[in-house]
């Protein structure tokens, strides 16, 4: 045990707690699924997308942990078709999202139950979290023994962080949602919401990407 403490660097913890918390304080693309995700489906629908983003942050931080960010930054191509991929993918949600909420006039309104997969997919689409783990958690390293060890401890700490506060987001929308749920037309209102939701984000993405290639 003793040696595992000592492949590890904790003195670096409370910097890297704050960057993160900063970096997690502007809205982006978890944040703002989270949102939709809570008024749209309400509170169980919020767990499950949360264990999702958190489930892609994951992956993010294994690669990073095992090397692999160095050649995601040696082909920033391939960065920019993960962007696209996330906007993509958004406008979909956007879609089917309006969809759903038009046909379904006069019926009860089904909602899909996808939220762990739609969350692991915002996630692993997620520019912003992207460029913070190739670019934030390497700088971290601090004195540890371990580079591997530490980048694991830090891609842990990170993706509990963003779990708790972003599920507090999601679940707070989650409990606004059961109170407009009682007007007439609300979960309709409320999905033609999230669908503008997710489409301002896919937007956002697509003009953010753009401005990295003008000269």
């Amino acid at each position: 045990m003793e040696i595992e403490v000592a492949m590890l660097d904790m003195s670096v913890l409370p910097a890297f707690i704050g960057v993160v918390l900063v970096f997690l304080a502007p809205p982006g693309p978890d944040m703002t699924y989270m949102l939709a995700v809570g008024l749209q489906g309400g509170r169980t629908a919020a767990v499950r997308a949360i264990l999702g983003i958190g489930s892609g942050m994951s992956v993010y931080a294994a690669a990073v942990a095992l090397g692999l960010g160095a050649v995601a930054a040696t082909y920033p191509a391939a960065l920019d078709a993960v962007k696209l991929a996330g906007a993509a993918y958004l406008l979909w949600l956007a879609i089917i999202t309006a969809r759903a909420a038009r046909t379904a006039a006069g019926e009860p309104l089904v909602v899909s139950q996808r939220w762990f997969l739609r969350g692991a997919m915002v996630s692993l689409t997620n520019p912003k979290l992207i460029l913070f783990f190739l670019a934030v958690l390497p700088r971290f390293a601090g004195q540890a023994q371990s580079t591997t060890a530490q980048m694991a401890m830090l891609g842990a700490v990170n993706v509990a962080t963003e779990v708790v506060l972003y599920g507090a987001v999601g679940v707070g929308a989650s409990a606004f949602r059961d109170r407009f749920l009682s007007h007439a037309g609300a979960q309709r209102a409320l999905e033609y919401l999230a669908a503008a939701v997710y489409l301002v984000l896919a937007l956002l993405i697509v003009i953010d990407s753009a401005k990295g290639h003008v000269p």
